[in-house]
């Protein structure tokens, strides 16, 4: 933990670790800047709408941002389009899933085809898993 001064004199401590300035403004493009099926979805999952439960958009956990986290539940939903079929991001789909479920994390993966033809369906794995 690091501490800096505060206005009363004293020293306010930090408990989260900073995120790098990279990653911050990342996330933060990322999320003025979702795909429609990104959109769609978080539009049933913000603001406690889903079962009561927090999701946060464009979260950083480690090195990776993901596009969808309910902390509590320890859930991370990824929406994949078209290059996710192309070898190399296969590839480092997989590294990036064995890192995060190393971690605690359940990664459920949709493509972004199924949002838009069977959002009804992808919302109830999601309830599957948080239920």
């Amino acid at each position: 933990m690091s501490g800096i001064p505060d206005r009363r004199g004293g020293v306010a401590m930090h408990t989260k670790p900073k995120i790098s300035e990279k990653i911050s403004v990342r996330t933060k493009n990322l999320r003025r800047n979702q795909t429609p099926q990104e959109v769609i979805l978080w539009s049933r999952l913000r603001g406690n709408r889903f079962h009561g439960l927090k999701f946060r958009r464009q979260h950083s956990l480690g090195r990776y941002i993901v596009d969808f986290v309910c902390l509590d539940k320890k859930l991370i939903i990824e929406l994949d389009g078209w290059q996710h079929k192309e070898e190399k991001q296969e590839r480092y789909d997989t590294v990036r899933t064995e890192f995060l479920e190393s971690c605690g994390f359940k990664v459920l993966r949709f493509w972004n085809n199924e949002i838009n033809n069977n959002l009804d369906g992808v919302v109830f794995k999601i309830e599957e898993f948080v239920n």
